[in-house]
């Protein structure tokens, strides 16, 4: 297997834990060990004290796979299987795709949710969206690109980099381009439950198509990155099956204190996902204000979920070379759109941490001396 450098990470390899300020992190605010575990229910708490750190059950700790069975409506436990969320998108291609096989997957994007099928030998067709209707990815455009080897449609919505999410008659157009023509679906969902506007949240995919396998985690929405815990959650057991036999020469199994602490925290997650998206409400009303006072500076489709957005910059030719500059003048990080191989006139902007107002007024700082 032959496989492309994976630029976004590069990017946050050399920067992220230099710069001084991190202004395009795309998971939320994290909390303290003994924060999470003040958490804990009794059970919990008495599993956490008496761990033995021996091997886990390749597919995930039974409690584990119930908890995270919970957050859907018609997911068994027995259709879970809790992996590293890297590893469920890299185990799943290599599980359902072919050299030859055509994939159509949204784009910009997660380099991993296009590029491993390209490893493969796949030929992979971009699904772009369009900035002037706000970020919008047109279900028309998704059928004129099907073909008659297409075996794999990759979606992520909430979207990265651009915050976008489609209304529920779109996701149901979606659906149906694929259950008429019997085509799998990857669905990252790795930011939803993170929406801004009320009323978006889209129901799962794996709910919804017999034919989804959808992929989530505690990276984003919960803000526990460190646990390096995801799933897939799927009524395809054939594909969850393959992911499981291919498991074997990965991971195999997964960190059992990392299990607990999901457990502990899927269990509170009314708690936890109502703390972040206060956050993510009040962080959006910073932008809000920032974006109105630059907006000679940058042209800004407000995200409708997740915790990133995609502005373009319009007083620069290379974001590359602002973003460069910036972190060198500021120590604050903005990543650049050509991480993404999406030109060079835009950056992500992360809103999920609680030091955005300190981080956006550093920033505007800048923008004053730069341009003002």
């Amino acid at each position: 297997m032959k496989i492309e450098p994976f630029d976004l990470e590069r990017y946050f390899a050399k920067h992220e834990f230099s710069a001084q300020f991190l202004l395009s992190s795309s998971d939320c605010e994290s909390r303290k060990m003994s924060e999470l575990l003040a958490l804990a229910d009794a059970e919990t708490a008495r599993r956490w004290k008496d761990l033995r750190l021996g091997y886990t059950e390749s597919p995930g700790h039974p409690l584990l796979r119930e908890a995270i069975a919970e957050t859907y409506d018609h997911v068994r436990a027995e259709e879970v299987l809790v992996v590293v969320p890297e590893e469920g998108i890299f185990l799943l291609m290599h599980g359902l795709l072919q050299p030859g096989d055509h994939v159509i997957c949204t784009f910009p994007g997660y380099q991993s949710l296009y590029e491993v099928a390209r490893s493969i030998g796949c030929e992979v067709s971009t699904w772009e969206p369009d900035e002037e209707r706000g970020w919008r990815f047109d279900v028309e455009e998704l059928k004129e690109k099907m073909q008659s080897n297409t075996k794999l449609v990759v979606v992520n919505f909430p979207h990265n980099p651009t915050g976008y999410v489609p209304q529920r008659e779109d996701f149901e157009a979606i659906l149906d381009v694929l259950r008429e023509r019997e085509v799998h679906l990857l669905s990252d969902e790795m930011y939803r439950l993170l929406e801004i506007d009320e009323g978006v949240i889209l129901p799962a995919a794996c709910d919804m198509y017999e034919r989804a396998v959808s992929l989530s985690g505690m990276s984003k929405a919960f803000g526990l990155p460190g646990l390096r815990i995801g799933w897939l959650a799927s009524h395809d057991t054939n594909a969850l099956k393959r992911v499981a036999e291919l498991k074997d020469y990965t991971t195999i199994c997964n960190a059992a204190p990392s299990e607990v602490l999901a457990i502990i925290a899927l269990r509170r997650r009314s708690d936890i996902l109502r703390e972040q998206g206060e956050r993510v409400s009040r962080n959006v009303r910073v932008l809000d204000a920032f974006f109105g006072k630059y907006q000679a500076l940058f042209k800004w489709n407000r995200p409708i979920g997740g915790s990133v957005c995609f502005p373009r910059v319009l007083v620069v030719e290379d974001t590359s070379s602002f973003c460069e500059e910036l972190i060198e003048a500021t120590g604050i990080m903005v990543v650049p759109s050509s991480q993404f191989q999406y030109g060079r006139h835009h950056v992500r902007i992360g809103f999920g941490r609680e030091d955005l107002p300190q981080v956006v007024e550093r920033f505007g700082g800048y923008l004053d001396h730069r341009f003002g």
